[in-house]
């Protein structure tokens, strides 16, 4: 059985994935924050959680370039930590990359309902995940190219969505009731910064998903370094823009707990018929795209990963003639479309089914940002001879801030989201018993020099 991935891709098609695992937070996801803490407040939290994703990029490059391996921070931790590492930070990498998915397949559906109000966003979403698992499964080559194509276009409409409505912004309307939809400070709207941190992750949400196409990257030890510092810059810069600009078009309330909020917003500004509206949606569907494929790449790899190790079943280990895992393409895309058709037979906590995914994929990020952090600061003390040819700058204060700040967001999500947490909880625990029935499975995989050391 093959289980030995190719590398064929450079600089720009890991920027292309780096940016576009993202770029989909710049379109929605992140007005659901508005709902919660308000522009001002929730401009707080972004700028809190750009800070954190800042140093955590500068420093989980160090791993990446290190450790270029398929398992990303599954196989950082597992290096570090033993295999309990691993399965903790393997399982919050794959239910983050996982249920990120859903949420971006709800979005396309809702923005192609502005063209096709007739069109259920869940036969859209579930039409999305047949096409761009069949892309993925044709090779990483085509799927890489295609994602730097649409990122691309996606990071192009996003400059033009902030030049075509800069001339209604004001920021008068962006700081009305900018407070937790108060005029002043207060405890509740404190109380907002903390609740909105989903919102804000998710403008930056699996940008680390470049590291599991580490296998399948020539010089990875020069490109990704490349790949990740120019990626995040970009997106901080394309984050801040567009949270700007849509907040100072008109009321801001109302794009609040909504999928297509630059749509609405450039509507304010030039109608329900202007070019320019129906411009942003078709091509604002390029952002969703290029992130929704880029996380399909990224959860099978990280499934593979997990598989060829003995952690899942290792079936999803095998490759197709492609040199694709098309069975942990297809596994996720199962788990995806069960979501998206889940809502009103559980019990969200008055979440709309879009924000749960966000906070669901949220939990394990965090996580995995931790257990990366701890993974990071292990291996500095434990392997000092580990070739590193690119080291965290600010060593040990930029790491520090990383998980400092990962830590934070931990607490006040559990604090603010108890119902998803349990659920997060119970399927780490599921994945924990599996753990425990499978040894046989680990004692038979092939061997790995970049899990153990050797």
């Amino acid at each position: 059985m093959t289980t030995q991935l190719k590398p064929t891709l450079g600089t720009l098609h890991l920027w292309g994935i780096a940016v576009g695992l993202v770029i989909s937070g710049e379109y929605f996801g992140w007005s659901y924050g508005w709902g919660v803490a308000g522009t001002l407040g929730f401009l707080v939290t972004a700028l809190l959680v750009a800070t954190m994703y800042t140093c955590f990029i500068f420093s989980f490059t160090e791993l990446t370039t290190a450790i270029p391996h398929a398992g990303g921070p599954f196989a950082y931790s597992r290096r570090a930590f033993g295999e309990k590492g691993g399965l903790i930070a393997g399982l919050a990498t794959l239910i983050e990359f996982v249920f990120a998915p859903p949420a971006i397949a709800l979005a396309i559906g809702a923005y192609l309902n502005v063209q096709f109000p007739t069109l259920d966003p869940r036969h859209a979403a579930v039409g999305a995940y047949l096409v761009f698992m069949t892309l993925n499964i044709l090779g990483v080559q085509l799927a890489a190219t295609f994602e730097l194509l649409v990122c691309v276009l996606a990071v192009i409409e996003l400059l033009v969505f902030m030049g075509v409505v800069a001339p209604g912004f004001s920021l008068a309307n962006f700081v009305a009731h900018g407070w937790a939809g108060a005029d002043t400070l207060s405890a509740p709207a404190v109380a907002g910064i903390f609740a909105a941190i989903p919102f804000a992750i998710w403008f930056f949400l699996a940008i680390e998903g470049a590291a599991m196409a580490a296998e399948e990257a020539r010089d990875p030890r020069r490109t990704i370094p490349r790949a990740y510092i120019g990626g995040i810059l970009t997106l901080v810069a394309l984050a801040l823009g567009v949270m700007l600009f849509a907040g100072g078009v008109g009321d801001w309330r109302t794009l609040a707990n909504i999928n297509d909020p630059l749509p609405q917003a450039m509507k304010v500004v030039v109608g329900e018929r202007s070019g320019w509206l129906h411009m942003l949606v078709w091509i604002g569907l390029f952002g969703l795209v290029a992130s929704f494929h880029g996380i399909i790449l990224g959860y099978s790899r990280q499934c593979f990963a997990l598989a060829r190790a003995g952690y899942l079943p290792p079936g999803l280990a095998r490759l197709s003639r492609f040199h694709t895992p098309h069975r942990a393409i297809l596994a996720g895309g199962v788990v995806g479309i069960a979501a998206i058709y889940s809502d009103g037979l559980i019990n969200l906590g008055g979440m709309s089914l879009t924000a749960a995914m966000i906070t669901m994929a949220v939990f394990g990020a965090i996580v995995m940002y931790i257990m990366s952090m701890l993974s990071l600061f292990r291996l500095r003390r434990r392997e000092p001879q580990l070739p590193r040819t690119f080291r965290a700058p600010g060593y040990p204060l930029v790491p520090g801030i990383a998980l400092l700040l990962a830590v934070v967001c931990l607490v006040a999500m559990a604090w603010f989201n108890t119902l998803i947490g349990l659920v997060f909880l119970a399927l780490m625990g599921l994945g924990f018993v599996y753990f425990s029935l499978t040894g046989h499975h680990r004692a038979s995989a092939p061997r790995d020099a970049m899990l153990t050391g050797a």
